[in-house]
């Protein structure tokens, strides 16, 4: 996408609705796009004067935090898939930057798993969505982009019923390697689905297997050490982010990582979704990556497809870990019909178009800058406060 297809947004004509969320950078609120019949649009918007703060903070110039901002417009212009969103308009005043995407009315997996009964997915919803981040990750691969923060949090609900994939500010750029090669049509990359093609209607057709839940499975044998999966990079990332319950080990260690962290991501997340929380929090962070070092997974319950592959997911050792291909072929995704995935019309969960429960602030008249400079403004001061009663001492993780 060339910079003349995204326009610049004019903050005159941006109806903010309500605030959707906020992160340690910036505020997403939803707005009306006025200039553009009222399109609806879910708006980042990151302060200057915190960027230049951070910077100081750090000793470092505000110019790499823009570099950042700038990295993740240009991985969102690079998208031409319908698990991940387009970039529909950048925003530069004097005060505030920031960019949109699509709105996703059905908020995120996080919200709508506390919303079913016993705040637990079935079997069959965690098989289509599962199915869906295995694909979004995998074409993130494919051009060389390693993920790094996969949460439900970060996984949004479009109004189609369809997952997407928001939030690349920690995402990394490496090498992209060839997907490893496979007869089997079920692991070659996915092609995007054309548009004379006739959608499927139920995500039955598509990923029911007709395992059930009780099915218990054979014992796994181990997956091969070999150099031969996709997620072997031809460079290695040593930074160290994520948030941590669901960070991988390989990142803890800072002996660098590559595509096989979003795999481990995936582990963690496939185990809320079945049991409701994440496999390895602790009291403290110091005691969740140690359980992330050296603790298995607790996987309760009779052995089933699914466990299996989350087991194999949560492999400690990142070249040991499953890889796509291994992932694809796996018993839990018997009877998935990879390639109609994302052309199924009728998702197990399909939201309205706006959620009401978002809009209790929509009465009001937010202006966007006076906001986010309020929000930040309070953390300056907090932080001012930790570092004054934090002064001279240093929290230091030892295992």
């Amino acid at each position: 996408m060339n910079d003349d297809q995204v326009p610049s947004l004019d903050i005159n004509n941006l109806k903010v609705l309500t605030p959707l969320g906020r992160g340690a950078k910036g505020v997403v609120f939803l707005v009306q796009n006025e200039a553009s019949n009222g399109e609806l649009l879910a708006l980042k918007v990151i302060s200057r004067a915190s960027i230049k703060k951070k910077a100081k903070k750090i000793n470092d110039s505000d110019g790499n935090e823009y570099k950042r901002i700038m990295f993740e417009q240009e991985v969102l212009r690079r998208f031409q898939h319908p698990l991940l969103p387009k970039l529909r308009g950048v925003l530069s005043t004097e005060n505030v930057v920031g960019y949109a995407i699509d709105y996703c009315p059905g908020r995120d997996l996080n919200y709508l798993r506390k919303k079913q009964t016993e705040k637990m997915f079935s079997n069959d919803f965690i098989r289509f969505y599962a199915a869906e981040l295995v694909l979004a990750l995998e074409y993130l691969h494919g051009l060389g982009i390693v993920y790094r923060d996969l949460k439900p949090e970060n996984v949004m609900i479009q109004e189609n019923g369809h997952l997407m994939l928001v939030d690349f500010d920690l995402s990394t750029k490496l090498s992209p390697k060839p997907l490893y090669k496979s007869p089997s049509p079920k692991t070659t990359p996915y092609p995007l689905p054309k548009k004379e093609k006739k959608r499927v209607s139920n995500f039955y057709t598509c990923c029911y297997s007709p395992i059930s839940a009780d099915d218990s499975v054979h014992p796994a044998e181990s997956v091969n050490s070999e150099p031969s999966h996709e997620t072997r990079s031809l460079t290695k990332s040593n930074s160290f982010v994520g948030t941590e319950e669901y960070v991988a080990p390989e990142m803890i260690q800072g002996n660098g990582h590559d595509f096989a962290v979003d795999w481990w991501c995936l582990g963690v997340v496939l185990h809320e979704m079945l049991y409701g929380t994440t496999p390895f929090r602790g009291i403290n962070r110091k005691e969740t990556f140690y359980r992330i070092l050296s603790k298995p997974a607790d996987l309760v319950g009779e052995p089933t497809p699914l466990r299996d592959l989350i087991r194999k997911l949560l492999e400690k050792d990142p070249k040991q870990r499953i890889s796509v291909a291994e992932i694809k072929g796996h018993d839990f995704f018997k009877g998935v019909d990879w390639e109609k995935v994302i052309q199924i019309s009728r998702p197990p969960y399909i939201p309205g178009r706006f959620d009401d429960d978002e809009c209790t602030d929509c009465n009001k008249n937010i202006d966007i800058e006076d906001f986010v400079r309020e929000v930040f403004k309070v953390d300056d001061d907090v932080s001012s406060d930790v570092m004054e009663k934090e002064n001279g001492q240093k929290n230091i993780l030892v295992f």
